[in-house]
């Protein structure tokens, strides 16, 4: 299912949390990368028709989003960012009263609850209470009842936030399986998680869009910028002020680096190959 998003804009008074966004999504997984408050919630809950732009369009297939928001409903999946489930209830009865409210038929609807059940994998785990499931359990729950009515389109939004990061290679493969069958929107901060799933990215800064294209062009964005470098920390304070500096090791009394630079800093770096969170820095230190 292809979403064509054209000229989107959102503002509250003077605040633009979206400012002319044009993006085209086709089928598997597409990534929304960006820091809090870059405006990809926002973005999201445009998509899933809880909020109406303050101008621009939407077209996801052969729906108009904006007018005609049930049509898409009916084909949307939506895991939300912050989302909560009845304690006490099991995860069995939680998909069945989700089913019920999603106007599936009953004889139905007990088909769809097994069959999401089993595709997250808490089949086992079905019966017992909602508040004794573990963080990684909810989500994969949250999957599940984003999932009934067989969704065409599946919005995530910053699904591993909290997992430990067995429970966060459990869920970024189960929304990688997912997405063959249908589109994927997932958004995130965690370069990781985009890097492990995704074929397309865009980046979101402030509302507006810097980048859009496939995770190796997203790479390549920082080819010739990436230096590895061992310094003293005196001169890891004075490069701190002037420099990206992406990850940083103390090896006893120097301190081994890595930075960007269009130049060779300090004339002693070694280039490096670029990889994704590489690439994504790159973007966003030219976007400031």
């Amino acid at each position: 299912m292809e979403i064509v998003i054209s000229n989107l804009n959102k503002h509250y008074g003077p605040l633009h949390a979206l400012q002319d966004v044009s993006l085209r999504i086709g089928g598997g997984m597409f990534g929304l990368l960006g820091p809090n408050g870059a405006g990809k919630t926002t973005l999201m809950r445009i998509l899933t028709t809880t909020l109406r732009p303050s101008s621009g369009t939407v077209q996801v297939g052969e729906i108009d989003a904006l007018h005609d928001p049930h049509a898409l409903r009916r084909q949307l999946g939506y895991l939300p960012q912050d989302f909560g489930f009845y304690r006490g209830l099991t995860g069995y009865e939680m998909l069945d009263y989700i089913a019920t409210m999603k106007q599936i038929p009953r004889a139905e609807r007990k088909r769809q609850v097994e069959s999401v059940l089993e595709q997250v994998h808490l089949t086992a785990e079905a019966r017992r209470r909602v508040g004794g499931y573990s963080g990684g359990m909810k989500q994969r729950l949250g999957i599940a009842q984003a999932l009934l009515g067989n969704p065409r389109l599946l919005v995530v939004d910053e699904p591993t936030a909290g997992l430990d990061p067995e429970e966060r290679i459990r869920f970024r493969n189960l929304l990688a399986r997912i997405s063959g069958e249908r589109t994927v929107l997932l958004s995130t901060h965690i370069v990781a998680d985009i890097e492990a799933s995704c074929t397309g990215v865009a980046v979101l800064r402030k509302g507006r869009l810097v980048f859009y294209g496939s995770l190796h062009e997203l790479v390549a964005s920082a080819q010739g910028q990436v230096w590895q470098l061992e310094t003293t920390p005196t001169e890891w304070e004075r490069l701190q002020a002037t420099h990206h500096v992406v990850a940083s090791r103390a090896t006893g009394t120097t301190v081994l680096l890595r930075l960007l630079a269009r130049e060779n800093p300090l004339g002693r770096g070694e280039p490096v190959v670029p990889g994704l969170e590489d690439g994504y820095m790159a973007v966003m230190n030219a976007a400031r």
